[in-house]
C-alpha cells in the first residue's frame, strides 16, 4: 500500500465512538413515535447508511408521511437529547496528525447528513486535518461508489491510490465498487467476520495500526 495518496475515513464507529448514541437515538425516536423499537443489533447493522436508506432497510413499510417526523425525532435525540457520550476513539486524532505529517491527503465519507458532519467536525476540532468530505447530501449513499469517486476527482487521486477505512461492510463494498483499497476496523459497529467477507486489504484493531498497513 506504499502507492497510496489519499486516506478516506468513515466517521461513526471509525473515528468517533458514536455507535451507542446512534442506537439510543434511533430507539428513542421509535418509542416517541409509538413504533416498534428495533433491537440494538439491527440498528448497528445500518450504521454507515444515509438515514433514508437505513429507514428503508429497517422499517421498509414506514408510511411516507411518517418518514420526515421520524428523521426529525432521531436527529433531535442524537444532536440534543441523548446523554450517551461520543468521544473520539483512542488514537484517532494522533493517527490523523501523523498521516497529515507524512503528506497524505485526508477525507471523510460518511452516512451522516452534511449538517451533522459539519457539527462533529467543529466539535471534535478535526476539521483542519481534512482536505475534503462527502455525505449523502451530495452523493449516493453507501455502498454506491459515488462518495469515493467524487473525492478522488476533487483531490486528483486515482481510485486505486485511495484507501477507504471503515467499520461497516458498506464502507468496504463501496471501496470495492470504486476500485479503491478497503481497510476494516474491528472496534466499531461491524463484526470481523462480516468485514472479511468484503476481502479488505486488512483489518485493524486500533486506529494507529493503520500506519503499519500504509
Amino acid at each position: 500500500m506504499s502507492q497510496c495518496d489519499l486516506v478516506i475515513f468513515d466517521w461513526d464507529g471509525t473515528l468517533m465512538d458514536s455507535v451507542d448514541r446512534i442506537v439510543d437515538s434511533w430507539q428513542r425516536a421509535c418509542s416517541e413515535l409509538s413504533m416498534a423499537v428495533n433491537c440494538a443489533e439491527s440498528v448497528r447493522s445500518i450504521i454507515g447508511l444515509s438515514i433514508e436508506s437505513a429507514i428503508d432497510t429497517l422499517v421498509p413499510d414506514m408510511a411516507p408521511e411518517r418518514v420526515e417526523p421520524f428523521i426529525q425525532a432521531y436527529r433531535s435525540w442524537y444532536l440534543e437529547r441523548s446523554d450517551v457520550p461520543t468521544p473520539l476513539f483512542d488514537g484517532a486524532e494522533a493517527l490523523l496528525h501523523e498521516l497529515k505529517g507524512q503528506g497524505y491527503q485526508l477525507a471523510v465519507a460518511t452516512g451522516k447528513g452534511r449538517q451533522g458532519l459539519e457539527r462533529v467536525l467543529d466539535v471534535s476540532g478535526l476539521r483542519p486535518l481534512f482536505d475534503a468530505s462527502r455525505t449523502p447530501s451530495e452523493a449516493a449513499s453507501k455502498p454506491h461508489p459515488d462518495m469515493i469517486l467524487q473525492l478522488c476527482g476533487e483531490l486528483n487521486c486515482q481510485p486505486g491510490r485511495a484507501v477507504m477505512v471503515g467499520d461497516a461492510l458498506f464502507d468496504l463494498e463501496m471501496a470495492n465498487r470504486a476500485g479503491a483499497i478497503g481497510v476494516g476496523v474491528s472496534y466499531g459497529a461491524g463484526s470481523v467476520d462480516v468485514l472479511r467477507s468484503a476481502s479488505p486489504k486488512g483489518i485493524i484493531h486500533h486506529p494507529m495500526e493503520l500506519l503499519e498497513l500504509l
